[in-house]
């Protein structure tokens, strides 16, 4: 199992995820098509060049979170989350484009016992994405019930 146990997690411990990945063209049509957003601004190139301050397409920010909170994933709750209890705080201070390559840092901002469940923890994340010129563009607080350390 890759990921961490409650008791495993420090405050303040950062994970610079290895993991890094091009948003593709297809990433965001997909995504934006089976999502149901019919958008303009993820979709309409041409709309895009002619009316936005941007000149081209923007990546769905929903694919975004969900890319950054999955590219996290591995060295912190695959395999030891019971499930996410929320996000806050989401912000998207730069658009992504198609070609952007998006690396992540996670860092642990809050620890606490689960007073309905004895046998979990609560750990809060901040995850930030950033794209290949390290510009921050996407941040989001996750909450996550974790299993504890399983008795031997």
């Amino acid at each position: 199992m890759a990921g961490l146990y409650f008791e495993q997690f420090e405050l303040n411990q950062i994970f610079s995820h290895p993991i890094r990945r091009t948003v593709t063209e297809a990433d965001n049509v997909f995504f934006t098509a089976l999502t149901h957003n019919p958008a303009a601004l993820h979709l309409d190139e041409e709309y895009c060049r002619e009316h936005t301050e941007f000149g081209q397409r923007l990546v769905n920010s929903a694919f975004t979170l969900g890319l950054v909170v999955g590219i996290s994933v591995g060295e912190t709750t695959l395999g030891t989350t019971v499930g996410n209890l929320g996000w806050d705080e989401v912000r998207f201070p730069r658009p992504v484009f198609h070609g952007d390559t998006i690396h992540v840092e996670s860092e642990v901002v809050s620890l606490r016992d689960s007073r309905s469940r004895p046998d979990n923890g609560i750990v809060v994340f901040e995850h930030r994405g950033f794209n290949q010129r390290n510009e921050l563009v996407a941040v989001c607080k996750r909450s996550a019930l974790m299993l504890r350390t399983p008795a031997q």
